[in-house]
């Protein structure tokens, strides 16, 4: 079961969800820009920005508590560099280290509402650190839009090489590998309101039905078939990083 929610941290997300803890059960969560805070049946962590589906281990925790953060805005908030976190998953003590990450750990399990706890751990950390750079906001919002890097880098003026050392940091990856996960996601929310493969990959940006496949072999690791099989079966649906195959 997944449920999520809009954050009070402009444009974060807060969300819940508890795995299925029968054998062979799988959670594997597709790539989307993002970074997260997380609670993890009583550890806190970070999920570092995916290149590639992530599975969830169920012996790792059943119940999770998220923030996830806009794309480019994690590392303001965190502290940390996004791509040295890239396609990982690693204890908050390892970035804030092992005080800060006791403490608050325990304020979150004594929490009557973890959700809201965290949310609010979330909150002080971004209003101490400020806000992230609008110019790699730009950049997302560019890039969600359809546009091409070259195109995003020049309406914000920066060179090509210059974005991509800027995105390592903000994003975990250069802007070409950001652009590919942000059209897969426009297709996959097409594809769960029902939209046929063909039309949904042409609205997002792909040149066709194939080019949108061989995207999700590549990122995902699964077919559209099985994706939507599972999307189908699956309610509510969740978005964002935590959209499951």
């Amino acid at each position: 079961m997944y449920e999520e929610r809009p954050s009070r941290l402009e444009g974060a997300v807060v969300w819940t969800r508890t795995l299925d803890a029968r054998p062979g059960a799988t959670h594997p969560v597709l790539p989307d820009g993002c970074m997260d805070l997380l609670w993890a049946d009583g550890r806190l962590l970070v999920a570092g920005p995916d290149t590639h589906a992530h599975t969830a281990d169920g012996d790792l925790a059943l119940v999770y508590v998220g923030v996830r953060f806009a794309p480019g805005t994690g590392p303001a908030y965190l502290g940390v560099p996004a791509h040295e976190l890239r396609d990982q998953r690693v204890e908050l003590a390892d970035v804030w280290g092992g005080a800060e990450a006791r403490r608050l750990t325990e304020r979150i399990d004594e929490a009557a509402d973890r959700v809201a706890e965290l949310e609010a751990v979330a909150l002080h950390r971004a209003a101490v650190a400020g806000p992230p750079d609008p110019l790699l906001g730009e950049v997302v919002r560019r890039l969600e839009a359809g546009a091409t890097v070259a195109g995003a880098a020049d309406a914000i003026g920066l060179g090509t090489r210059q974005l991509h050392r800027r995105s390592l940091d903000a994003f975990g990856y250069g802007p070409k590998t950001l652009a590919r996960v942000l059209r897969l996601q426009r297709a996959l929310t097409l594809v769960r309101a029902g939209v046929p493969y063909a039309e949904a990959a042409l609205a997002a940006g792909c040149a066709d039905q194939a080019h949108l496949a061989r995207e999700m072999r590549d990122l995902a690791g699964i077919t559209l078939g099985a994706y939507s099989a599972s999307a189908n079966s699956e309610t509510p649906q969740p978005s964002g990083s935590r959209i499951t195959a």
